[in-house]
């Protein structure tokens, strides 16, 4: 019996080869192990689909007339670098009795050796009989366990099949909107590409929108006014001088016509006359409010969350982030599978808590304090084997570092995921939570306080990171119907300010929770929290993409949209540039992988909207948008990444993009 094992790259393949028996021998494009074992490796994506061209002549040449373009059989061909490998992995299919699927546990892992299994046109019998390797963690004990547990490939038919639906709207969309627009901005003087993307676009409009409305945004003065009311606790001594509490009025309804939408009062007379008629006035406590609020941890990383984290506190890109997560992943084995979109834990892994923490405490000095600190007997709410599937949370490894020294980028990542690793072994926080109410005059008047008692696991993220508190001692535990009097109404203004531009962190924060950005307010509710733009392996590439394609800007810490990116979302549709109809796509998406949306209404569904698209651009008049677009640089750019997934190229439009790199 012969067993291969496909990987998705050399070095898990290398992982794999180490973990099985037998003697060891290197071949070209595999190894050969003991017991009949074989293992070889794709590198990255060994196909991409084929451009328009090969489904028909005549696409060579960009015409508005061809469009849409809408492949009846869809194609793959060889990547041109990879093409001796597949010759290898063709060859040993075909010796091979049992095949085993170790793709990356993601959608896209799936997919890439799935696509491969189906273009060599494996025998149904032997795709029935396949088996699944999953592996999140790269050293030697953790590939053996994987081993031990394989499952049926045939029970992650639906991640395949919906990495291809996404790799098919992508194509689909990407192609036709490309072609579309860069043929109208060619009608208009303009001669660059005009790059359209079912991803990349939402994310551009997120940014112009949010530019374009600071630079309307039109200050206006706004006042709060606060009732100060002096306490002396019972308690204390004779001369001691009394508190002052400070308790926030809240306009009533009849105050609206003088308030904004967000209930800020900007009328000063009105809030003059409610200062003069409080003052000197009786205060009585409605509602009293003393209570203690633990706090849990929060969850170990996925790869987004960490990426946002790393952004805020050490100015890393997301495409930084992944590739420093590669390296330490793949080279140093000392965290688990980095493009995780899971912050979950199987319940197995708390077994391995005190080698995981001994190996944090090894590898980074700064932490060995929070190790001993740690009481590893705790489980918090991380260990979950119901919201873990293919992939968990990225953690730290049981491996310690012998000769090998990280860099300051590696440290700094490797020290984050471990310390969110370590708070799950910390108590929780807790907060001492105070509120009281207050009727002067008739009026509503709030105290609220909030302080730290316990910090809990809060200890081992340093003052930097710390909450803001308002002291709960300046709210006393008064019970209702106590009385105390107004000394005063204190008025302050204050400006409206206009919203932040996006950096890095908080456009990746959009992208994850794009609920909050989408136009139609009806598909707030059907999207969930998980749901966004682009996925964990995607999105660090997107925002790239957008860089290079000189659609963004980095302004500091902040993005900003450039005239030419301005110009693009001016030109196009209004649902092509928001993001309603790419989170409605990556919702359903979601639901082909968890087996409750079917593939083909999907990508009827896709070729209507694709074919409606482009007929408005048909009928319409050249946009006024594209009539003053700068010029922008043609370049072939390669992404920098560690994983060997498939590179984008913008000499066209972002039509091969499938893999983990891709700019969709």
């Amino acid at each position: 019996m012969t067993r291969l094992f496909i990987a998705e790259k050399p070095s898990l393949g290398r992982a794999i080869a180490a973990a099985l028996p037998g003697p060891k021998k290197n071949e070209t494009g595999f190894i050969q192990c003991g017991d009949g074992n074989i293992v070889t490796w794709c590198i990255g994506h060994l196909l991409e689909q084929v451009e328009p061209d090969a489904y028909d002549e005549r696409y060579k040449r960009w015409d508005l007339a061809d469009l849409p373009i809408v492949p009846h059989q869809w194609q793959l061909r060889p990547r041109s670098s990879a093409s001796k490998q597949l010759t290898v992995v063709r060859k040993l299919l075909k010796q091979a009795t049992q095949v085993i699927h170790a793709g990356d546990p993601d959608r896209e892992g799936q997919l890439l050796v799935d696509e491969v299994l189906d273009y060599c046109k494996l025998s149904q019998s032997k795709k029935n009989a396949a088996q699944r390797l999953l592996i999140s963690d790269l050293n030697l004990p953790a590939v053996k366990r994987a081993l031990e547990q394989l499952r049926s490939n045939r029970d992650f038919i639906p991640l395949s099949i919906s990495a291809l639906a996404r790799s098919r709207a992508d194509w689909l969309y990407g192609m036709n909107m490309s072609r579309a627009y860069t043929l109208l901005g060619k009608k208009a003087g303009y001669q660059g590409v005009l790059s359209v993307g079912r991803v990349q676009t939402p994310v551009l409009g997120l940014v112009v929108r949010r530019d374009e409305e600071i630079e309307a945004f039109i200050a206006k003065d706004y006042f709060t006014l606060d009732a100060l009311l002096p306490y002396t606790p019972p308690s204390a001594a004779a001369d001691a001088s009394p508190i002052e509490i400070r308790a926030r009025w809240k306009p009533s309804e009849a105050c609206r016509p003088w308030q904004d939408e967000e209930g800020r009062v900007l009328n000063l007379k009105l809030v003059e006359n409610v200062a003069a008629r409080i003052k000197g006035q009786p205060a009585v406590v409605t509602e009293a409010e003393h209570k203690q609020t633990p706090q849990s941890a929060p969850l170990p990383y996925s790869l987004s969350a960490l990426q946002i984290d790393a952004s805020k506190r050490f100015s890393m890109s997301a495409q930084q982030v992944l590739d420093v997560c590669q390296s330490l992943y793949e080279k140093h084995k000392l965290i688990t599978y980095p493009r995780s979109d899971c912050r979950y834990l199987p319940n197995d892994h708390f077994a391995q808590a005190r080698d995981v923490s001994n190996a944090i405490a090894h590898n980074a000095d700064a932490l060995a304090s929070a190790v001993s600190g740690a009481n590893l007997s705790l489980r918090s709410k991380a260990w979950n084997d119901s919201k873990v599937d293919a992939h968990h949370a990225i953690i730290p490894t049981p491996k310690t570092l012998s000769s090998a020294v990280l860099s300051s980028y590696e440290l700094n990542i490797y020290q984050l995921i471990a310390r969110q690793y370590l708070i799950q072994f910390y108590p929780k926080a807790i907060y001492a939570d105070a509120k009281l109410v207050f009727d002067i005059a008739g009026g509503v008047f709030v105290a609220k306080g909030r302080q730290l008692i316990e910090p809990g696991w809060r200890a081992l993220l340093g003052k930097q990171a710390r909450q803001e508190e308002d002291g709960v001692d300046s709210v006393p535990p008064l019970a209702k119907g106590t009385t105390l009097t107004c000394r005063e109404g204190a008025i302050r203004a204050r400006k409206t300010e206009p919203p932040k531009p996006f950096s890095e962190a908080t456009l990746l924060q959009a992208m994850t929770g794009i609920a909050r950005y989408v136009h139609d307010k009806g598909l707030k509710s059907i999207l969930r929290e998980t749901d966004g733009l682009g996925t964990e392996a995607t999105r660090a590439g997107i925002l790239d993409t957008l860089f290079k394609r000189q659609l963004l800007q980095r302004q500091g810490k902040s993005i900003i949209s450039s005239a030419a990116g301005r110009g693009l979302i001016h030109a196009l549709p209004q649902e092509a540039s928001y993001p309603d109809m790419t989170a409605q796509w990556e919702h359903q998406l979601q639901g082909m992988a968890e087996r409750d949306q079917p593939y083909q209404p999907f990508m009827q569904a896709l070729e209507a909207q694709i074919t409606q698209l482009i007929n408005t651009v048909k009928q319409g008049p050249v946009p006024d948008a594209l009539r003053a677009l700068p010029p922008v640089e043609k370049a072939v750019f390669k992404r920098k990444g560690a994983s060997g997934r498939r590179r984008s190229q913008a000499k066209s439009f972002p039509s091969k993009g499938r893999g983990k790199g891709s700019n969709p």
